[in-house]
């Protein structure tokens, strides 16, 4: 009788300890995939702000009748194209966050030539409001890398969280899959040739 007693008392603990581990490493991979899915919407934010800001630009640019039009529509399409691709945060695979960082890389070009172009105008880079928008808008630039950094912070701790043993078991049961980084731009390691002709 005290066999029967001490065996149903072994199954009783290891069923415990398998459902306690189960439901932790469970409840872990949820909790990690939500501070995905919060780091992501923080980079959306940011990303949105930037969005935000690239109107009152471009009108505070149009008042100066002689700017470059071309440099003004480039800008307007970029934006465009940008806020047309979203991400849901449920699939954040690295092809996803390719295509969003690729719309967003546009976005940055456009801005960088007409910051370039905006050198020709000294009327213009006098101006009080497009001063205060430059300095915006390079606050936003330097809130995005933040929140790209917190995001990849995210996803590093899922990942390896869903990676390890017993763990990825787990993971591959209930579809915990990998998430994309933001990573550098292709010619980014390579440091700008300047020249002084």
């Amino acid at each position: 009788m005290k066999t029967k007693w001490i065996v149903l008392i072994v199954v009783a603990l290891v069923v415990l300890i398998g459902y306690s581990t189960f439901k932790g490493s469970y409840n872990g991979m949820v909790q990690r995939e939500e501070s995905i899915s919060g780091a992501w919407a923080q980079v959306e934010n940011q990303y949105q702000r930037r969005s935000d800001l690239i109107p009152n630009l471009v009108n505070t640019v149009k008042g100066y009748a002689d700017f470059e039009q071309e440099t003004l529509t480039g800008v307007i399409e970029a934006r465009a194209k940008a806020t047309s691709v979203s991400i849901n945060p449920e699939n954040l695979s690295p092809d996803a966050i390719t295509q969003f960082e690729q719309a967003q890389q546009g976005v940055s070009s456009a801005l960088s030539r007409l910051l370039v172009t905006v050198e020709r105008y000294p009327d213009l880079k006098a101006s009080t409001q497009f001063s205060q928008l430059q300095v915006q808008l390079e606050g936003t630039e330097n809130r995005i890398s933040v929140e790209r950094r917190n995001f990849n912070t995210a996803v590093q701790g899922y990942n390896t969280f869903i990676k390890t043993f017993p763990k990825n078991i787990i993971a591959g049961m209930f579809g915990f899959e990998q998430k994309g980084y933001f990573e550098a731009n292709p010619g980014s390691d390579v440091a700008p040739e300047v020249t002084f002709d």
